[in-house]
């Protein structure tokens, strides 16, 4: 935000240099990102933040000096209008404007100060040298206040503010025809839209230099209609930045008569009728103000009567209940939010150095936390990187693998249609994770997330902690002597069991890259003792055997693999699947598996008895379905 050193002096009622701005504004919480001077006049780049609204004008940022100096600000020029009989019905259609100020002037001959061109140069707008247009810019950056002036004389009866009707058009003043939706905020007469309400005016009744009589329109509109549609339509505008923050709606008759008189001064205008519509909205509840949060934040008790008076620095009027925020504080809502303001105009320099004493012993690690603890861990030691996504995802990534609608995951503001949606599942940020890897040249990639999904229910989104993981590309070293191969789905399935899932099912993403998905609620608590028991090794030589079976292309691994266990003695030291065929020479839904079993014991196997293990096994794998490859 721009800020000229000398109309923000003249907003207050007591000298302040450059110094004083320079070294108080970041204090307050709004930096100074440069200064230059500009014609002669110095101008600083402050930086607001987004919910302060009320500062992207030099009253607002004047308001909060004043505040800090503890001095007043200098009396708005302020005269109001007469207000009598409309000259035009306006009629208000939604209670998205619930105030609209308006007037109709005979504009004289006149030209806009040298001092106003000035102030407009050293902020970079143009000046149009159209009194109701110049006016107008200088009383938004000014006071804060978006107003606009339309052609009286090219206006077709009664004012409408309503929401567009399908299939209306608007051209807007930039000269581009905009499509309309339902959800467009509009002014419309008899003939149609005219302008955008709160973002733009329209092309057909703009004010040229043949304008001889202009109606004013200063109103208050719904931040969140007008962010809305300020993103629909990719038209950003100052007085859209400013009502789509939260203007202040009691500012909307008093920016009328401002302009009005603007417009009578500078090219004799003649007023012919002022009038309003609708009411100011009331101002909020009281706020609780919480003596014994503040203390706890700022490590000592601050009196009560300077709480109160520095709340009312700020605007608000204390009451019995607690401190009425202003009508352009839009951000104060709960008592946490008095506390700051409270700490921050006082100064965070007065806050103690000394942390204060903890008064009671730590709270033990939550269940929850220690799972998902050993989850990271032990997938980080298995050559897995962890990774934090967005929460938001696109129609066509929640598509693909969302269990339940989209209705009831659709965000209402979202930042772009990109992030519409919260995610119904950890996979399609995994995946497009994964894939922005394998692009910038990564053999392998191993990614996993611990993160909360959301399924759609009748009341909102139901959040689920989950786990999820990808994993894509070539096992072992690129020497002839080891064995590369690539990643396969029963090593999805093999770690899924290590983390103790007690059954799975990996999703094929394409490519070579597969995930896979767990409920966090499914998968076993912190075992009590992490390290395992010591086991002796052999010293005896181990014997493999090989069985190669065949069996149905919808086999779950671990359904074979537990019913071979189940008959195999403890000197079965390993048994897993090492590989896999599905090529010529086999039915249809058939697939060839090769299940290793390798045994070892505190003495020397027989040939006899491992042959019968491994009899007894193939007897379970065929119970299990599968059967011996001939």
């Amino acid at each position: 935000m721009l800020i000229a050193l000398n109309a923000l002096q003249a907003e207050l009622d007591a000298p302040l240099t450059r110094e004083q701005a320079t070294a108080l504004l970041p204090m307050l919480g709004f930096p100074i990102d440069g200064a230059e001077e500009k014609n002669g006049t110095i101008v600083l780049d402050v930086d607001i933040t987004a919910n302060r609204g009320d500062m992207m004008s030099h009253r607002g940022v004047a308001r909060e000096l004043s505040a800090k100096l503890g001095v007043a600000l200098t009396a708005l020029p302020h005269k109001a209008l007469n207000e009598g009989t409309p000259a035009r019905e306006v009629r208000l259609d939604i209670p998205e404007c619930p105030v609209y100020a308006t007037a109709t002037l005979s504009l004289g001959k006149g030209a806009t100060p040298e001092a106003t061109a000035a102030f407009l140069a050293a902020l970079g707008a143009g000046v149009k040298q159209l009194a109701a247009v110049d006016a107008s810019n200088e009383l938004l950056y000014r006071y804060g206040h978006p107003t606009h002036a339309f052609d009286a004389d090219k206006l077709h009866g009664a004012i409408t503010v309503r929401f567009a009707k399908a299939g209306e058009n608007l051209v807007t003043l930039d000269g581009v025809e905009r499509k309309l939706t339902a959800e467009d905020l509009v002014i419309a007469d008899e003939s149609g839209p005219i302008a955008f309400g709160g973002l733009m005016g329209g092309e057909a009744t703009k004010v040229t230099e043949a304008t001889r009589r202009v109606l004013l329109e200063s109103a208050f509109f719904d931040p969140r209609t007008v962010r809305l549609m300020a993103r629909r339509h990719n038209l950003h505008t100052d007085g859209g930045q400013r009502f789509g923050r939260g203007a202040d709606p009691a500012m909307a008759k008093v920016a009328r008569d401002l302009l009005a008189a603007r417009l009578q001064a500078w090219c004799g205008a003649t007023l012919e009728a002022a009038w309003s519509v609708g009411a100011v909205p009331p101002r909020p509840a009281p706020i609780r103000v919480d003596e014994a949060m503040i203390a706890r934040m700022a490590g000592e008790t601050i009196p009560a009567a300077e709480i109160a008076d520095l709340l009312t620095r700020l605007g608000c009027d204390m009451t019995a209940s607690g401190a009425v925020p202003p009508a352009w504080r839009h951000d104060l809502a709960i008592p946490e939010d008095l506390a700051e303001e409270v700490l921050r105009l006082r100064g965070y320099d007065h806050l103690p150095e000394a942390l204060p004493p903890v008064q009671s012993e730590p709270e033990p690690l939550s269940p929850d936390y220690l799972k998902r603890q050993r989850l990271a861990r032990r997938l980080a030691n298995l050559g897995f990187h962890q990774t934090v996504t967005y929460g938001f995802v696109s129609p066509e990534m929640d598509a693909a693998h969302a269990v339940t609608p989209a209705e009831g995951r659709t965000l209402g503001n979202p930042l772009g249609i990109e992030y519409s949606i919260l995610r119904g599942s950890l996979l399609p940020s995994l995946e497009a994770t994964a894939r922005h890897n394998q692009r910038n040249g990564a053999r392998e990639v191993r990614l996993f997330e611990l993160a909360p999904v959301y399924a759609s229910a009748g009341a909102g989104p139901v959040a689920a902690e989950r786990l999820g993981l990808v994993w894509s590309g070539v096992q072992g070293g690129e020497d002839p002597l080891t064995r590369a191969r690539a990643v396969h789905p029963l090593d999805v399935i093999s770690i899924a069991g290590d983390l103790g899932a007690a059954a799975c099912s990996v999703k094929e993403l394409g490519d070579g890259l597969f995930g896979l998905e767990l409920d966090l609620a499914a998968l076993p608590a912190q075992a009590e003792r992490v390290i395992p028991a010591f086991r002796a090794f052999s010293r005896f030589p181990s014997v493999s055997r090989d069985l190669s079976l065949l069996v149905p292309a919808d086999q779950r691994y671990g359904s074979l693999e537990e019913a071979m266990r189940k008959v195999l003695p403890l000197e079965c030291s390993d048994l897993r699947c090492v590989d896999v065929y599905r090529g010529k020479g086999l039915e249809p839904g058939q697939q060839a598996w090769l299940i290793r079993m390798t045994f070892q014991g505190d003495r020397t196997l027989t040939s006899d008895e491992v042959e019968g293990w491994v009899k007894s096994a193939l007897v379970a794998a065929e119970s299990a379905g599968a059967k011996l490859r001939g």
